[in-house]
C-alpha cells in the first residue's frame, strides 16, 4: 500500500535522509496538505510559512513575468531581442526571439567563461557578457536549459520594454495573487527563510566536475556553495533562472491555478498567451540536461504512466507540479541540497492519491 505524503516526509526527516522539508497539494482551491517536518536551521522547526531557495523552481516565474509584459502589449513572443536590446545583435543573435529564450532556444545555456571572475550579484557585468556571447547553437535550432542564463536574459529584455526590473513586476504579480513567493527576498521577510545545507557530502563537487553542468552552474561562482546562499547578501539580490524562495503552500496553490482556464493567472495572461505558457514549444534532446525534454514558454511537460504533468524542479532537490487530468497542484520544498531521491519519493506518494479524472 502506497504511504501518504505526510509519511513520507516524516520518514525522510526521521532516517536523516533530510533536514527540513514540506510538501503541499492544493485542489481547486482547497488545501487539502500543508505538512512540514524537520527544523529550517537544526534548532527551529519547520512551519507552514517557512520559505527556502527553490533554484529552478524560479524559471517558471521569471517566463510568467515576461508573460505578463507580452498581454501588456509591451512586447510579443515573437519580437527580436535585438529589437530592444540593440547590444544583443551580434554574433547571430539578431533574430532570436522572446519566444525562443522563453523556451531555452536562445543558445545561451552558460555565461562566458569571464564570468568565472565575476559576483554573482554584479547584474550589469553578467548582462553585457551575454550580450556580447557567441551561442552555442543556432538560435531556434536546439534546445539547452539556460541553468543560469535565463533569468539575466528575461530580466534585461522585460527592463528594455517597460523599464521595470523582472523581481519588481513578480513582487506586483506575486502580491496581485497573494502567493508567498519571492525572486527577491523583502527585508522583512528573512527571518522566515531556511538554512540551506547539503545532504550528500559530493553534492557540490558532483556539479563542478560535470563537463555540462561545471560551466552552467559554475559561473558566476558562488551559486552551489551553501554559505553563499545563505548570505543576506543572495537572499536580497535578484537572480531570476534559480533564486526563487517560496514555501510549499504557496507554490501548491500557484501550480493548482495555472491548471485552470478561471484560474488568476489565466485571467491575467488572457487565454491564448496562458495556453502558450502551458504548451509545448520546442522539444529534443537538451544539451545540458542531455535528455529528451519538452519545454513550454517556462515549464518542462512529461508523461508518466500516461500522466501529463507540468512544471519544474531544481538542482537542490525541491520541485513543483500540476497534473491538470488530476486537477492538483502540489509541491516539495527542502533546504537539504542533494539528488532528486527525497522529491521523487514525495511525488509517488502524491500522485498515488490523485488518479486522473475521466
Amino acid at each position: 500500500m502506497a504511504r501518504e505524503p505526510a509519511a513520507v516526509l516524516d520518514g525522510l526527516v526521521a532516517s536523516g535522509r533530510d533536514p527540513g522539508c514540506a510538501v503541499a497539494v492544493v485542489r481547486d482551491g482547497v488545501v487539502e496538505l500543508d505538512h512540514a517536518a524537520g527544523t529550517v536551521d537544526g534548532r527551529d522547526p519547520w512551519v507552514s510559512d517557512t520559505l527556502v531557495m527553490t533554484y529552478s523552481v524560479a524559471k517558471p516565474f521569471a517566463a510568467l513575468t515576461v508573460l505578463d509584459g507580452v498581454a501588456e502589449g509591451a512586447l510579443s513572443l515573437d519580437t527580436t531581442v535585438a529589437s530592444v536590446w540593440p547590444e544583443y545583435a551580434v554574433a547571430g543573435k539578431g533574430g532570436t526571439t522572446v519566444r525562443q529564450v522563453l523556451s531555452h532556444q536562445a543558445g545561451l545555456p552558460v555565461f562566458p567563461e569571464e564570468a568565472a571572475g565575476m559576483a554573482y550579484d554584479d547584474r550589469e557585468a553578467l548582462v553585457q557578457l551575454l550580450a556580447g556571447a557567441t551561442p552555442v547553437h543556432e538560435p531556434g535550432r536546439a534546445v539547452a536549459e539556460h541553468a543560469l542564463t535565463y533569468g539575466h536574459l528575461l530580466d534585461e529584455v522585460l527592463r528594455r520594454a517597460t523599464g521595470e526590473h523582472l523581481a519588481e513586476r513578480f513582487a506586483r504579480i506575486a502580491g496581485a495573487g497573494a502567493w508567498d513567493l519571492h525572486l527577491r527576498v523583502p527585508e522583512q521577510d528573512l527571518p522566515r527563510v531556511a538554512t540551506v545545507q547539503e545532504v550528500t557530502s559530493t553534492w557540490r563537487s558532483d556539479y563542478e566536475r560535470d563537463p555540462r553542468w561545471g560551466p552552467a552552474l559554475g559561473r558566476p561562482p558562488g551559486l552551489l556553495d551553501p554559505a553563499a546562499l545563505n548570505s543576506e547578501r543572495f537572499r536580497r539580490t535578484s537572480f531570476p533562472a534559480v533564486a526563487l524562495h517560496a514555501s510549499a503552500l504557496a507554490l501548491a496553490r500557484f501550480y493548482d491555478d495555472v491548471r485552470r482556464a478561471d484560474g488568476l493567472v489565466a485571467q491575467r495572461l488572457g487565454h491564448e498567451t496562458w495556453r502558450a505558457y502551458l504548451e509545448p514549444a520546442a522539444a529534443g534532446r537538451d544539451l545540458v540536461l542531455d535528455r529528451e525534454v519538452v519545454w513550454t514558454l517556462g515549464f518542462q511537460r512529461e508523461e508518466e504512466d500516461g500522466r501529463l504533468e507540468i512544471g519544474m524542479g531544481g538542482a537542490g532537490g525541491c520541485s513543483a507540479w500540476t497534473e491538470p487530468a488530476a486537477g492538483y497542484g502540489a509541491a516539495f520544498v527542502s533546504r537539504g541540497l542533494g539528488r532528486h531521491d527525497r522529491g521523487g519519493d514525495v511525488w509517488e506518494a502524491v500522485r498515488s492519491m490523485y488518479a486522473p479524472t475521466s
